[in-house]
């Protein structure tokens, strides 16, 4: 599998090791999928069931991703498994591939009917059974085919590492109040802190809105298809009431903002999976990696980030886009990029020209030199060499050379070179050889660099995700989850025996004594008595039990409530 994948992806992929998830994981998972599939079977999407089976995920037990990636290549996707959040664009690259990247983390009982943090309930049941529809697919493979072309800005990432920063702090046990409340306070700041709604941004509320929020059909009577809703047992069985307006899907969802804190005041619903294509289209033909031109490169300017300007000579340039000059007719004449920058040609990293080469920053104008002009400027080998370029742009110094890519000239390069415009000076000669790509027009601007892999193996990126598969077992809940594995064990078996009930009723006293705000193994305990119809006199108990947990907390409340109603078969 991995030698299908781009070794710039490969560093996201971890291992899922089963042996991490607890008793008590597996119970949460089967009480979610158990809630789920009872309501889904109603009010979600019709290819959501099915598509359950079809992709290979059971009721009963946490998958394997690998299992999962089997049944998805039948319809021409992948499964691969990584830990905890990857960077937006490389999740994007991962749909173009036609790869769906899994979570293998398992969220918290604490945290059953949401989690914001990513994790193999939201991937695999919330993700992975749409695919099975055809439509849907295609549509989520163009979004992760534009959206890898979308111009981030500095301020996104810092809203997506505080997004991250946060989920992280939820969902680790170990975290007290106070550091939750600064992480909130760091992402409040950072969306706070945004002056600017980039490309990325619009495209990752088109992708909240449909993949992940998304309802289909009418608006009378929607059904659900988004992973978020899908993988949430509270927002999902609330998303359908009046309260929470119900807007026809356009592309205007994109002037909708979100809040993954909260549940959301409105949804989109799309009559079709057609008209979300459509939509991207729509808004694919507004990017710059569409468009190009001074409109491009002011929005890579604007954003500071890296960005990929291709020029019509075939070159691109990916850097930080630093400085646009332009003529008096408002046109582009040359530009500067601060800091590592790669030069490149159809994506292929140009040998010698990446970022440690580059690594102070590069300019360049917009100029297409052909070979007769070389010849007609004189250009000779370590020869002095002065030329005026049509847009005003002077260049001063030892031509050392120039290099062609099949048969095309794409770069000049001089020495001891001073270029000048209009007395403002570009480049001067103590920073090295000056190296002018040709190319008079930008046909592309886009986010990232142009070959990747070659840019990142010179770059010390970050990257948050480089802890493994966590594992929700700790020193509090050892002996909880041993009690959990009993009941698993003993409802797995083929009859309940006079000897198993002896030990059900052993385990409901040592909730009594040590766990007694545990709600989900007395859920277990009343499911298997009434599977069993067998009537216990700690039943009752039981559920004057749960009842008093609920009361304790509405969210309980609710989940235990939704659960004794599914065992009278009432959905």
């Amino acid at each position: 599998m991995l030698g299908e994948i781009p070794p710039h992806l490969s560093r996201y992929i971890t291992r899922q090791d089963p042996s991490l998830y607890t008793p008590i994981d597996q119970a949460c998972w089967r009480y979610i999928l158990k809630l789920s599939q009872a309501f889904f079977e109603k009010h979600a999407h019709p290819k959501y069931l099915d598509g359950l089976m079809e992709t290979g995920i059971s009721l009963e037990r946490i998958p394997l991703i690998e299992e999962i990636d089997l049944c998805l290549r039948r319809f021409n996707w992948k499964a691969v498994s990584v830990s905890g959040f990857i960077p937006p664009a490389a999740f994007m690259e991962f749909l173009s591939l036609g790869i769906l990247p899994i979570a293998c983390d398992m969220r918290s009982l604490e945290h059953i009917a949401y989690t914001p943090a990513p994790d193999i309930v939201h991937e695999a049941a919330g993700h992975a059974p749409i695919i099975a529809d055809p439509e849907y697919a295609a549509y989520l493979r163009s979004y992760g085919e534009i959206s890898k072309k979308a111009i981030s800005s500095i301020e996104d990432l810092k809203v997506y590492e505080a997004i991250r920063n946060l989920s992280e702090v939820k969902e680790d046990p170990r975290s007290t109040q106070e550091t939750i409340e600064q992480a909130q306070k760091t992402l409040d700041l950072a969306i706070s802190s945004v002056t600017y709604t980039s490309e990325a941004t619009l495209l990752s509320r088109m992708g909240w809105w449909t993949f992940e929020y998304g309802l289909s059909g009418t608006l009378s009577e929607p059904k659900i298809f988004g992973a978020g809703l899908l993988s949430s047992l509270s927002e999902s069985f609330h998303c359908l009431a009046p309260e929470v307006k119900k807007i026809p899907f356009s592309i205007d969802c994109t002037e909708v903002n979100y809040d993954i804190t909260q549940p959301q005041p409105q949804l989109f619903v799309a009559p079709d999976f057609h008209i979300l294509k459509q939509a991207l289209i729509d808004l694919g033909n507004r990017m710059a990696f569409r468009k190009g031109g001074l409109e491009g490169l002011q929005k890579a300017l604007r954003c500071r980030t890296v960005t990929t300007t291709t020029l019509d000579s075939g070159i691109a340039i990916s850097g930080i886009l630093k400085q646009i000059y332009k003529n008096k007719a408002g046109e582009p004449i040359y530009l500067t990029f601060d800091g590592p920058t790669q030069l490149s040609y159809h994506d292929q990293e140009i040998p010698g020209h990446g970022t440690q080469y580059h690594n102070t920053g590069f300019g360049t104008p917009l100029e297409k030199i052909r070979e007769e002009e070389l010849q007609k400027w004189r250009l000779k080998s370590g020869a002095w060499s002065q030329l005026k370029l049509p847009s005003g742009i002077a260049i001063e110094g030892n031509f050392v050379g120039s290099r062609k890519i099949k048969g095309q000239l794409v770069i000049l390069s001089f020495q001891n070179c001073t270029v000048s415009l209009e007395g403002t000076i570009l480049f001067q000669p103590d920073w090295g050889t000056y190296d002018m790509v040709c190319g008079t027009k930008v046909i592309s601007v886009s986010g990232g660099p142009a070959d990747q892999q070659k840019f990142i193996e010179t770059q010390s990126f970050s990257h948050s995700n480089t802890h493994s598969q966590k594992t929700n077992l700790t020193e509090n809940n050892k002996s909880l989850a041993k009690l959990y594995q009993t009941v698993r064990t003993i409802r797995e078996s083929a009859a309940l025996t006079p000897a198993d009930l002896t030990r059900l009723k052993s385990i409901y006293l040592e909730l009594n004594q040590n766990y007694p705000g545990d709600w989900l193994l007395r859920f277990e305990l009343l499911e298997l008595l009434a599977l069993n119809q067998i009537k216990a006199d700690w039943e009752q108990a039981l559920r004057t039990e749960l009842q008093e947990i609920g009361d304790l907390s509405a969210e309980k409340a609710e989940l235990i409530k939704r659960g004794l109603d599914l065992l009278k078969g009432s959905h």
